[in-house]
């Protein structure tokens, strides 16, 4: 999934929002968290978006473990293809067959 995040300012207050009314969230785990979700918009997006309700419903889908990461990349609408490295992993896949 590839998103663009034209708010980040948003992003990170929804973010801290949600840390702020988290119940269970422990009082010491708030400043880490608060700090991790304004230095990086994958952490507070991780704040915002339950992976699992993501393809709940989806048949044929279990997911067994989410993980987040974010990159700045120059987006052109236009480009035929973006290389996001999946050209290298499959070439490694086949070398490992050899």
């Amino acid at each position: 999934m590839v998103l663009e995040i034209d708010g980040p300012a948003e992003l990170t207050e929804a973010a801290e929002a949600r840390i702020a009314a988290d119940e269970f969230m422990p009082e010491e785990e708030r400043v880490p968290a608060r700090a991790s979700v304004r230095e990086d918009s994958a952490e507070a997006l991780a704040y915002l978006v339950e992976p699992f309700d993501l393809i709940r419903g989806v048949p044929g889908i279990e997911m067994v473990q989410a993980s987040w990461s974010s990159e700045e990349v120059e987006y052109d609408p236009d480009a035929l293809e973006w290389d996001l490295g999946e050209e290298d992993e499959a070439e490694e896949d086949d070398d490992d067959r050899s």
